[in-house]
């Protein structure tokens, strides 16, 4: 798994979290100040990066956390059909299929920025 450890209160509102085993892009962070039994707490609340689902965590600013390393690559469209499209990562030449999201309109030999972690990819902008 390409994950590493951190602490809660090294996060960052737009960096990333693993919730629920879920690659996460965090949409809210706020902290709580520490009270008379106990520390401060953050809460934090983010977005599923490969199925768009909210999700929220809290927990205490010292706890450690897992953050995914999700990479961010360059494609080239090679085919689309229907709601699919054929890419050809610019790096390692592989080819494989993705889904395309409704709001992008793509075309063979458009060049694309895309999301991976492990074996899930998304299609970020054309």
């Amino acid at each position: 798994m390409a994950r590493q450890q951190t602490e809660v209160r090294e996060l960052d509102e737009g960096s990333y979290v693993m919730i629920d085993d879920t690659p996460c892009k965090i949409d809210s962070y706020s902290t709580a100040k520490p009270g008379k039994h106990g520390s401060a707490k953050a809460r934090i609340d983010a977005r599923g990066v490969f199925d768009s689902k909210k999700r929220s965590l809290s927990q205490p600013v010292d706890a450690k956390i897992w953050v995914p390393i999700v990479d961010r690559k360059q494609g080239q469209v090679v085919s689309t059909d229907g709601g699919d499209a054929q890419v050809m990562d610019l790096e390692t030449y592989e080819t494989f299929t993705m889904l395309m999201p409704d709001d992008v309109d793509l075309e063979p030999d458009d060049e694309i920025e895309y999301l991976e972690y492990e074996e899930q990819r998304k299609i970020t902008r054309s």
